[in-house]
């Protein structure tokens, strides 16, 4: 059975889809932050691999149909944006302003955290781009000779935690119309965030998409940059 299972692409696709499912319908049912179907789909995908004794590489080679699709659906975001170019233009300066301060944020606390905990350079280089999506966040931790295993780790925990708490700080910090909210989401915590976003309004979904396009190369540049000191 257990071999079975690790060869078959049909089970890795139909898993990690029901998986999701539940925890959306679990999110639906109780209305909580804490039931992200993200978060939830990636227990029950675990489990079940630890409990059919189903390697990881197996899981992910016979993922790749459904992988692939991510990135299409991460240039979809570029839609609402496109759809309310003409509400936002107005807003383009305030908008870079706050993707720059985020990501420049973001990146500076990673750098002093690994400083003060005595990391090494290979772990500077594995969580510097943890807020950016997976395809940017990897390949330049790869180029840095950063661990892409944890670098992919770090970008999902941290989209899933932007996905859970963004709302709850947004309002501790009084962040009231969706531009800023977009800004937050999108510079924070990339494609996961972002999805969160939409469910606020198309307004929000928008500005956060172009968001974790900019962080995405504002972190590509200045970690280009980093590196080369």
């Amino acid at each position: 059975m257990s071999k079975f299972l690790s060869s078959s692409t049909f089970f890795a696709v139909f898993l990690t889809v029901t998986s999701f499912e539940l925890g959306r319908c679990l999110q639906k049912r109780f209305k909580s932050p804490l039931l992200n179907p993200i978060l939830i789909g990636a227990v029950i995908t675990g489990a079940v691999l630890v409990a059919f004794r189903i390697p990881n590489a197996d899981y992910q080679e016979n993922i790749r149909p459904l992988s692939f699709l991510l990135t299409p659906a991460t240039v979809c975001f570029a839609v609402p944006f496109y759809t309310r170019l003409r509400e936002l233009r107005g807003h383009i300066l305030a908008i870079l302003a706050g993707v720059l301060a985020g990501t420049v944020a973001s990146m500076g606390i990673i750098a002093a955290l690994t400083r003060i905990f005595a990391m090494d350079d290979t772990m500077l280089w594995t969580l510097l781009p943890k807020s950016v999506t997976t395809a940017i966040g990897v390949a330049l931790s790869e180029e840095a000779g950063g661990i892409a295993a944890l670098t992919t780790a770090a970008i999902i925990v941290t989209g899933v935690l932007g996905n859970m708490a963004g709302l709850l700080l947004c309002k501790l910090f009084r962040f009231r119309d969706d531009i800023s909210k977009g800004v937050a989401f999108g510079t924070a915590s990339h494609a996961i965030g972002t999805s969160k976003a939409l469910e606020l309004s198309e307004l929000a979904g928008a500005v956060s998409g172009f968001s974790l396009t900019l962080a995405g190369l504002i972190t590509a540049v200045t970690f280009s940059i980093i590196l080369e000191i």
